[in-house]
């Protein structure tokens, strides 16, 4: 017997956003948002560059759902980009949930890259992949967290699926590359000492720019204080932190720091909601 396709809703959303410098300044230069993508700005501090936050009007994503976002910035551009909840990955009954990002910057932009955490739950299924194609001299801070589930409501990841992907180029040329993957019986890989040994979130902070291997020092001082398992990297322009904790609010009070530290600026307030 053949089996029937789902009739079930399925969320769309699709966004574009570029930045341009002018007279010493950033300013939005395209905006297109459908569907269930959608960005606001809120007024910058004083001196700070434009701040966008993404918003997803479904509340969360679940198997078929897509969500496409793209952000370039211009030569000399500056802008911080972060999202105005943590994105929820619901339990999903057939396929993943999909993000596609594009980040794109010009010779000289600067682009802080900063999503709230994304919270898995039981069953979901996400497939996420985020290119970054960025000039010599530009300089890109991002920040991606991920929850598997949420420990302060006694929640778990016992089965589902996650595919993270990243893929960096500088000048055209692989800079960057890194894959987190979990499917089946996630709880079961996520206890293994090979892999979170029992953590249930874990971050990566990636810092590329021509001064990423003169800030290793200071990122790692940062680190020992930490109360996450954390760790810091630096070659050929990169830096990589990565940590891992049993919840989530650990990991941002770890992270947030160093971010602020490398971007020189404090974290969207959003982040403090």
């Amino acid at each position: 017997m053949l089996q029937a396709r789902s009739w079930l809703p399925r969320t769309e959303g699709l966004l574009r956003l570029g930045f341009a410098a002018r007279d010493g300044r950033t300013s939005l230069a395209d905006l297109h948002q459908a569907g269930a993508a959608r960005v606001r700005f809120p007024s910058p501090g004083e001196g700070a560059p434009p701040e966008a936050v993404l918003l997803n009007t479904a509340g969360g994503l679940t198997g078929g759902d897509r969500i496409d976002l793209s952000v370039t910035l211009g030569a000399g551009a500056e802008a911080t980009v972060t999202t105005a909840a943590a994105e929820k990955i619901y339990r999903a009954r057939d396929c993943e949930a999909s993000i596609r990002v594009k980040l794109t910057l010009a010779p000289g932009a600067q682009l802080a890259w900063l999503p709230q955490p994304t919270i898995l739950f039981d069953q979901s299924r996400l497939d996420r992949r985020t290119e970054v194609e960025l000039a010599g001299d530009a300089r890109f801070l991002a920040v991606e967290m991920l929850v598997f589930g949420r420990m302060a409501m006694g929640e778990d990841v016992h089965r589902g699926a996650c595919r993270d992907a990243w893929r960096v180029r500088r000048d055209g040329a692989l800079a960057f590359a890194d894959t987190f993957r979990a499917e089946g019986a996630v709880a079961g890989m996520l206890d293994r000492q090979g892999t979170l040994a029992g953590a249930r979130a874990v971050a990566m902070l990636l810092y590329v720019a021509p001064d990423a291997e003169a800030k290793l020092d200071h990122v790692r001082a940062l680190l020992q204080s930490a109360q996450s398992v954390a760790g810091a990297s630096a070659w050929n322009g990169v830096l990589v932190a990565r940590a891992l904790a049993r919840e989530g609010h650990t990991l941002y009070r770890d992270i947030a720091p160093v971010a602020e530290a490398l971007s020189g600026r404090p974290l969207p307030r959003v982040w403090q909601c």
